[in-house]
């Protein structure tokens, strides 16, 4: 056991501060006072920036890499991160998504390790694993155990250096259609087509950011061996990259690796990255747009300075005040204010050489959208006249710096501010140059910034429900699959990749104890990773403590509960955080509601005064329950149009049956019929009978020591005593179907796309040891070369992705196949998942290579599971739902060791059967209801509604 060590990079980041008084509040909610609670502080802002830190070092190979290594103990892992300094912006005209298609290339593997490179790093041990690509950077990460750091530098070399050998004509054509269908993915969802008519509007013809990063399904189809060849060579040289080392690593250590793997990789042509102006509209644009929305949206847009303006942080303080803060000038006027929109939200999203500040509405349903965008515009014109106020500053400023501090706790986090700084300002510490320009900003400096760029002819789109636009797909035969043969690549072999040393077991950090005044037990682990405590206030309630004639009634009355205590109304309660750096959340799982609190150390006892009022004190004010009723309203008038919750919403009664508590979805949010008809009093019920002192425990992950953490929650909560309403029980003695297979169409046409869930309740609850069987689904449904994955994306193309997953409920738990699939392989999808479940089942389980690499990838992985007090603060909660010891974390790997492939395969077939799956198909049922009918199942037609 341990202790969770001392991060060098932000060791002693904060001074002390004089405690807030904390007000011992009544129990029973009453209506809200007029007269607001005094104002929390926290510590000045200055104090929390003057003292982040990431310390690193510096080198460059004669090849021209650049290297970073920033040396942190804390944990057994280091971060490799490589940053190539290519995006979307340097695609040259008619090879739009080049970028992003060769990232997905990058993920098949090398000359001289050619599977997958997810495969290989996931045995390895590799957390936070992935690749992204936006308009400046592509970029590549993993976070090892430190014994696989050598393996995973020849990998990323052997990747820079010795890529193309890998790259066959079928290995291109497989990623174009994986592409394709992330690009359906995206496109499919509410408002999916927006952001490439807001491109094309703000950004003239020939502009390196006038087209989307995914690209188009034109220029896709067209990617041929020959241009992905000539791209990698142009842009993946060593000279155009920066590779961040970050962890458990010495400089003299990162010299002497990065210059064994990576110094023999010749230098390429040298990159300059695509010159880009700021572009001005000849003159006002306005377009109306039509998608299957429940609501009308209007944005305004504009194109603005890059990165490194000396107006683009202003103009980012001025976008957080209008629309970005909880507290916002349009929340108070348009959601809070005259309740005429659901949402609201405002940014400037910052790129290298442009950035592009825009503010939206999405207007509630019966509103005229013409109106609210006039009161939306007044307030933008308001903030422009007269600037913001140095308090809305203060807020922005104190939770950009929380949130920064933070984000420096986990090795990737730090690797990535790091290069992004080398990256684009040739500065590791330009994040300390924002730091210091957010700190320093004037209301002046935001409105002159402002009326410089805000007072140019603006783009206005405005998205109208309706029929949508006629979508553009993929060519049935890509013409970059029939070209010209590529000439062969002679392979370069090198010395084979080096062994990956003992990985240790991982040593979970000490769990310790105590007991408030109130008998509210507190289980906490002390970490000094970051000066930040967390804290979850677990109730046992959750989505499953609704009855079943009053779903969606729990999460309304915690939806409501943060809108406002007796002494402080919902803008209060807002600012309050935002002043504290402070974030309070409510949320429930199916077995659990928790309320959340993340606060800087040095603001936790203001922090903890804010959390205790509105825990013990909602007011339920009538006008807050009516708004926050209508927001939901609006909200399930949206799930109607969005594809994964529609199937959401339709699989669980269908396995659950109606009645039983996990028969309702999982996102909480009710029906119409039973959210208009509940009441104050439901409301306050609902409160008294599940958020209670009797029915909560507390779970904590702090820099601060135990004794100190006890006072001061004994402070907030100690004389917290419960109603003398009886506490809530859960009912599970509803029966369970007995369930066969068969499909559920619900049609929503216009779909390039079709979700498939499928699935069963399990003969397994969450308490019993699952081990072995979830060891067993690795290899079948959750692995990236899960057979499930493996066939209908890695080997077909029909899809972005394909999972399944068991759901792991406090009770009996349901196994889901979740596959988002193109619309034209709908019922072949259906059909290639029946026939993985089925052989695996019927004889062809879990291979010798299968088991290898899941028991050294789930054992590796260990040592960076539990980097974050987030992680570490989740592994207690589960501990505590599922019946586990302390122990639990430390005892996997000899667990994990000790399983066979015989028990794998006998697990999953105690447990998974899918003769008893029932499928929700989400689709254009004219296309495919045909494609189901031939699978020989029953198929069951429903409308949207």
């Amino acid at each position: 056991m341990r202790r969770l060590a001392t991060s060098a990079a932000v060791a002693a980041l904060m001074a002390g501060l004089a405690p807030a008084a904390l007000a011992h509040t009544a129990v029973a909610p009453a209506a809200a006072s007029s007269t607001q609670a005094q104002e929390l502080r926290g510590a000045p802002v200055a104090d929390l920036i003057a003292r982040v830190d990431i310390p690193w070092k510096r080198f460059q190979l004669d090849n021209g890499l650049t290297v970073l290594v920033n040396e942190d103990h804390k944990a057994p892992v280091v971060a490799v991160s490589v940053w190539y300094n290519v995006g979307s912006k340097d695609e040259p005209k008619g090879s739009t998504g080049f970028a992003h298609l060769f990232e997905h290339l990058m993920f098949g593997g090398s000359e001289n390790s050619p599977s997958s490179h997810i495969q290989t790093m996931n045995a390895a041990g590799a957390t936070a694993l992935n690749g992204t690509t936006w308009f400046d950077r592509t970029n590549y990460f993993q976070t090892v155990p430190t014994p696989a750091l050598e393996y995973t530098l020849y990998l990323e070399s052997d990747r820079m250096g010795h890529l193309l050998g890998q790259v066959s004509q079928e290995v291109l054509d497989l990623q174009r259609g994986v592409v394709q269908n992330e690009k359906r993915q995206g496109d499919n969802q509410p408002y999916g087509l927006t952001y490439y008519a807001t491109l094309e509007a703000l950004f003239p013809e020939g502009h390196p950011y006038r087209h989307s990063t995914i690209g188009s399904m034109a220029d896709l189809d067209a990617a041929s061996m020959d241009t992905v060849r000539q791209w990698f060579i142009d842009n993946y040289g060593p000279n155009n990259s920066v590779l961040v080392l970050s962890g458990d690593i010495t400089e003299a250590k990162a010299r002497e690796l990065v210059s064994k793997y990576f110094g023999g990789i010749k230098a390429g042509p040298v990159n300059t990255p695509a010159a880009a102006d700021v572009p001005t509209l000849a003159a006002p644009v306005s377009q109306t747009l039509h998608d299957r929305v429940a609501q009308a949206r209007v944005s305004r847009n504009w194109v603005t300075p890059g990165m490194l303006h000396e107006d683009t942080v202003p103009l980012s303080v001025a976008a957080s005040v209008l629309g970005g803060l909880n507290s916002s000038r349009l929340d108070n006027a348009l959601v809070r204010g005259d309740q005429t929109a659901s949402g609201v939200s405002a940014g400037n999203q910052v790129f290298q050489r442009v950035s592009m500040f825009s503010y939206s509405v999405t207007v509630k349903p019966g509103q005229d959208h013409e109106a609210v965008a006039a009161k939306m515009d007044a307030e933008f014109n308001r903030l422009m006249a007269d600037g913001p106020t140095q308090d809305e500053i203060d807020r922005v400023v104190t939770q950009y710096a929380s949130r920064t501090i933070q984000g420096l706790e986990q090795a990737n986090g730090k690797a990535s501010v790091l290069a992004e700084g080398q990256l684009y300002a040739g500065d590791p510490d330009h994040y300390k140059k924002q730091l210091e320009r957010y700190a320093s900003v004037t209301p002046q400096q935001v409105k002159d910034a402002m009326q410089r760029w805000l007072t140019r002819p603006v783009y206005s789109q405005t998205v109208l429900p309706g029929e949508r636009e006629a979508y553009v797909d993929a060519a049935a035969t890509p013409s970059g699959a029939t070209p010209t043969p590529a000439a062969e690549i002679v392979r370069v072999q090198r010395d084979p990749a080096p062994a990956i040393g003992d990985v240790k077991n991982v040593d979970f950090p000490d769990v310790e104890r105590a007991t408030l005044s109130n008998g509210i037990e507190v289980v906490y682990v002390h970490s000094t990773a970051v000066p930040v405590t967390r804290i979850a206030l677990e109730f046992d309630a959750g989505i499953a403590a609704d009855r079943a004639d009053r779903l969606g009634a729990h999460t309304l009355m915690l939806n409501v509960m943060e809108e406002g205590s007796t002494t402080r109304d919902s803008l209060a309660l807002a600012e309050a955080q935002e002043r504290l750096g402070a974030t309070l959340g409510f949320g429930s799982s199916m077995d659990r509601t928790v309320a959340s609190l993340s606060s800087v150390s040095t603001n936790l006892e203001p922090s903890l005064t804010l959390f205790a009022d509105v825990l013990r004190n909602p007011a339920f004010s009538p006008s807050e329950v009516e708004r926050i009723r209508a927001q939901r309203l609006a909200r399930l008038a949206s799930e109607k149009t969005q594809p994964a919750a529609l199937a959401s919403r339709a699989f669980p009664s269908l396995v659950y049956g109606e009645t039983h508590p996990y028969g309702r979805p999982s996102s909480g949010s009710g029906t119409p019929e039973v959210i208009t008809a509940l009441t104050r009093e439901d409301l306050v019920g609902e409160y008294q009978t599940w958020i209670r002192p009797d029915n909560a425990k507390l779970f904590v992950v702090s820099d601060l020591p135990l004794s100190q953490v006890t006072e001061q929650l004994n402070a907030a909560f100690g004389d917290w005593r419960a109603p003398s309403v009886a506490k809530g029980v859960k009912d599970f003695s509803a029966p369970l179907p007995q369930t066969s297979a068969r499909i559920v169409l619900i049609d929503r046409p216009q779909s390039p796309q079709s979700i498939i869930m499928g699935g069963q309740v399990l003969p397994v609850s969450g308490t019993d040891d699952n081990l072995v069987l979830g060891l067993g689904n690795t290899v079948l449904g959750t692995d990236f070369m899960s057979r499930i994955n493996a066939d209908l994306r890695e080997t077909k193309g029909w899809s972005y992705g394909v999972r399944g997953s068991i759901m792991t409920y406090q009770g009996r738990s349901p196994y889901i196949v979740n596959a988002p699939v193109q619309a034209d392989r709908t019922g072949e999808s259906v059909q290639a998942l029946l026939d993985q479940y089925n052989r695996f089942l019927g004889g062809e389980g879990v291979t010798p290579a299968e088991h290898e690499r899941t028991i050294k990838g789930d054992t590796r992985s260990l040592a960076g599971s539990y980097e974050t007090s987030n992680a570490v603060l989740g592994a207690l909660r589960s501990n505590s739902l599922y019946g586990r010891p302390d122990s639990y974390q430390e005892g996997l790997a000899a667990r994990i060791n000790a399983t066979t492939a015989a028990q794998m395969d006998a697990a999953v077939k105690a447990a998974i059967d899918p003769t008893k799956f029932v499928w929700v198909v989400v689709g254009d049922a004219e296309k495919v209801k045909p494609q189901l009918e031939a699978l020989g199942l029953p198929v069951e037609v429903r409308d949207i509604d």
